[in-house]
């Protein structure tokens, strides 16, 4: 580390002895404590000190200051060895302590607020440009930093230091904040920004010079010495005005402003009378553009800062911002005071002395004169405070609800309400930033779907959604054991046919829907036997109209002239085709499964499967026209046409996957349906094939089921 000397050269006598003394403290009391990094934790009040002392001039009272703060913050008992001190070097140590203090939850992030509370703390304007200092220190070395405390510090310094730069005229120290705050928080768009404006650093120094090359000779021949600068804005500036406008780099047309400094004696009557006739100069060679003309001349800014700006277009048509002054008010605007800087007639305290007084007016009086380039928030996020202080950054437009599923998902579905700056609020209460929130919570409850049109962030609707979709597959899961027990009892099928038209009558699009429906007792389970049974009149009448031609029932008599209802049909599949009895098509039976005989009156004995849809109604209707059948021991080489119905959740793959089950049996496909794709994301997949017996149709679905994504397999 370097000696006081060589950090303070210029420092001699009293002054020297004065810092030498606090850092000597500073040394002793902080030789345990290091950075992030691991380096000493003395570089940082040291670097504090160094801008305190070179950048912004202020005496070595607080230079010293800085070095017993830093002590007493890490070390309270360490006031016990600044006893010796001067008084005034102390209060402004006191100052500080006490601004150290603030929690930045307690200002909302406003920067009016922070000023009123240091000005509660402390009315030493001196005091408040330290802890800018500090900060600008901090942000110059936020790389050795973990990710948390860079972003933290990132929005402090955004929404509480660099306003109060700007309104107490730091104004490099302003830029300097922005641009390693842009950074930092954005990096890709900073490197673009920054990029565009070196590579078009030649494009500026050119249309600079051919600017003033007109207006070089008159302001010579008129004898006005000055210095010709050309002000670049910040890459932050740059970045908000092209968020702001919503154009290109290319777009922002005051991306730099020609500055003219004039160098004559810092007494106001001629420095005024200078930069109007610079004025004149300038209008009289380029169209100016009036409304845009601002006169911090006739009345400087509460922060001291005076200038005059015009925009004028050159040449070629481009609008160009022209700033005049003074080369001490130069020096003030850019540093804030004019400490470094001896002027004829003023002497350093006087300057000194009127800076601070500028300063103390604006921490003690509301910013009336906010420029348009002061800072804002990061567009599309708010930050918001925990009781505890705990920063969290949200979506803009987040509610309550959004703020307790980011502190963690149980909070969020249980919360019931909230306590946001001490005021009872709903979860749909939007925030805004700076907010304190408290959450309120209940019993955890199911969210409701309702919840998803007032949230916006990821992780709550996220959440929200995977609540939901449980409780819609388990009210679904005991909706369909409730029915299914139901039907069994009732000794009702319901099938894929009738289960189709109730869910279209329903308006149900899924069948989670509505078994989720019955689960949830939305739907009484008792509508469906009722459509079930009406749905076997229409059948039954539709059969008797097929069976019977002239709308008569077959007597007794017919009966009695076919086999006895006590005989039984024996069918082999070779005979399938005869003209004794047809396989019903309403279920299509295949060898080996339990048939019935159903006695027609044209069309002989249909064959029906004991679990056809239309069995029970059969049997229980029409007892005297059931013929028992039973197939013969074994097949005879005969095929039976069997449909098949598949549900899977994608379509993508899984016909080659179906095709290569077929082909590993005793089977050929007769046609294959690939239906739309349903809102649930299923398909359903109709199949008909030609098959030797149940047992080989048995082990077709059997394979069916385990292949990938094939949810669901039933017969038609």
């Amino acid at each position: 580390m370097s000696t006081v000397k060589e950090l303070f050269p210029h420092l001699e006598g009293e002054e020297l002895s004065l810092v030498q003394r606090a850092f000597d403290i500073a040394s002793r009391v902080l030789s345990d404590k290091t950075r992030d990094n691991g380096a000493p934790f003395l570089e940082h009040p040291v670097g504090v000190a160094r801008i305190v002392d070179g950048e912004i001039g202020l005496p070595p009272v607080c230079v010293a200051a800085v070095f017993l703060h830093e002590s007493a913050l890490i070390h309270p008992e360490s006031k016990s060895l600044m006893g010796d001190f001067p008084q005034e070097v102390m209060q402004i140590v006191d100052g500080l302590d006490k601004i150290s203090t603030i929690n930045p939850r307690d200002t909302r992030l406003e920067a009016e607020n922070y000023k009123k509370l240091i000005v509660q703390y402390s009315r030493d304007p001196r005091v408040t440009v330290i802890k800018i200092a500090d900060r600008l220190e901090v942000m110059r070395n936020l790389s050795i930093m973990s990710k948390g405390v860079r972003e933290r510090k990132c929005l402090e310094t955004l929404m509480l230091y660099i306003p109060l730069a700007h309104q107490l005229g730091l104004h490099n120290i302003k830029g300097e904040l922005e641009d390693i705050y842009f950074r930092f928080a954005y990096p890709e768009e900073y490197r673009s920004v920054t990029n565009k404006l070196k590579a078009t650093e030649r494009d500026r120094e050119k249309l600079t010079e051919e600017f003033v090359k007109p207006l070089a000779e008159k302001l010579s021949r008129a004898g006005i010495k000055y210095k010709l600068k050309a002000r670049t804005k910040t890459a932050w500036s740059i970045f908000k005005k092209m968020q702001k406008q919503k154009v290109p780099f290319e777009g922002v047309y005051d991306v730099f402003a020609i500055r003219f400094i004039i160098d004559c004696e810092p007494v106001r009557e001629t420095e005024l009378k200078l930069c109007w006739d610079v004025y004149s100069y300038v209008t009289e060679q380029y169209q100016s553009d009036t409304s845009r003309l601002r006169d911090w001349l006739t009345t400087p800014k509460a922060n001291g800062y005076e200038s005059l700006h015009i925009t004028v277009k050159n040449s070629e048509g481009s609008p160009i911002e022209v700033q005049i002054r003074s080369r001490k008010m130069d020096e003030i605007a850019e540093s804030g005071n004019a400490a470094h800087w001896a002027y004829k007639g003023i002497g350093h305290e006087k300057t000194m002395d009127n800076w601070l007084n500028s300063v103390r007016y604006a921490l003690e009086h509301p910013n009336s004169d906010a420029a348009d380039d002061l800072p804002e928030p990061p567009p599309g996020e708010i930050f918001v405070f925990t009781p505890t202080g705990e920063l969290r950054i949200l979506s803009a437009g987040a509610t309550v609800l959004d703020f307790a599923f980011n502190i963690h998902s149980n909070l969020g579905l249980k919360c019931v309400g909230a306590l946001v700056n001490n005021k009872s609020v709903t979860i749909r209460e939007k925030l805004s930033t700076g907010d304190v929130v408290e959450i309120h919570t209940g019993k955890s409850r199911l969210p409701s779907p309702d919840w998803l049109n007032f949230v916006v962030t990821s992780k709550a609707r996220s959440k929200i959604r995977q609540v939901l979709k449980e409780a819609e597959n388990k009210a679904s899961s005991d909706g369909k054991e409730l029915l299914d027990r139901r039907l069994k009892n009732w000794k009702l099928e319901f099938t894929d046919d009738i289960r189709g038209e109730f869910m279209k009558k329903n308006h149900y699009s899924s069948l989670k829907e509505m078994y989720s429906a019955i689960g949830e007792g939305v739907l009484d389970v008792n509508s469906v036997k009722t459509f079930v049974l009406g749905w076997q009149n229409k059948e039954e009448s539709a059969s008797s109209s097929e069976s019977l031609a002239d709308g008569a029932e077959p007597s007794r008599a017919v009966w009695a002239a076919r086999p006895g209802s006590d005989d039984i049909l024996v069918l082999n599949a070779e005979n399938l085709k005869g003209l004794d009895y047809k396989m019903a098509r309403c279920c299509n039976p295949v060898f080996g499964d339990d048939v019935f005989g159903f006695v027609t009156r044209d069309d002989g004995i249909k064959i029906h499967r004991i679990s056809c849809p239309n069995a029970a109604r059969l049997i229980e209707m029409y007892p005297y026209r059931i013929q028992k059948v039973r197939w013969t021991e074994s097949p005879s080489g005969g095929s039976f046409q069997v449909g098949l119905r598949l549900v899977a959740d994608t379509e993508l793959g899984v016909s080659g996957d179906i095709m290569d089950v077929i082909n590993q049996f005793k089977t050929s496909l007769r046609s294959f349906n690939l239906g739309d794709s349903r809102r649930d994301g299923t398909v359903d997949i109709t199949l008909r094939l030609s098959v030797p017996s149940n047992m080989e149709l048995d082990k077709i679905v059997s394979r069916l089921r385990a292949v990938r994504h094939i949810l669901k397999v039933s017969r038609l």
